[in-house]
């Protein structure tokens, strides 16, 4: 009897819970990643808001400088308590090719949202989370299953 040859299954996502690179498990990085992702949001809100109402900046100038302190912010806490991670040069870059991405994504979103909702008293924070939820959601998976397992 010969055996049928196989072909190479397709690379499939990990089912099991193993740690983003670091001893900390699943839940407490959610829980913390959203912990600093709330900080974070603040400190890009707030000064999103400032920047655009207070000081007339343009609005993808305001949220392009709001963006990048909140993930400067972000990116420092969750390397080092939500990941526990080293500093590490190459996942350095991996992190500011991200957050180029998330960054195109964001401001992108955030413009769209706030120009295709009525004008109301409502429209800057709803735009802003909704762009602020994607980039996030996008963060964490790419975070924890690449960024964080670089050695």
């Amino acid at each position: 009897m010969t055996a049928e040859p196989h072909l190479p299954l397709p690379p499939e996502l990990p089912l099991i819970d193993e740690p983003g690179g670091t001893d900390v498990d699943l839940k407490t990085q959610i829980i913390r990643f959203g912990l600093t992702g709330g900080l974070s949001a603040i400190v890009d809100f707030g000064l999103y808001t400032l920047l655009f109402k207070v000081f007339g900046l343009p609005l993808p100038v305001a949220k392009s400088i709001s963006f990048i302190a909140g993930t400067t912010t972000a990116y420092l806490i969750n390397r080092r308590w939500t990941f526990k991670a080293e500093p590490n040069r190459n996942r350095f870059i991996a992190v500011i090719l991200l957050y180029a991405v998330t960054f195109a994504l964001q401001v992108g979103i955030n413009q769209l949202c706030y120009y295709a909702l009525p004008d109301q008293w409502w429209r800057i924070a709803l735009a802003f989370c909704i762009a602020q939820g994607t980039a996030t959601v996008i963060n964490f998976i790419v975070q924890r299953m690449v960024i964080f397992k670089i050695n």
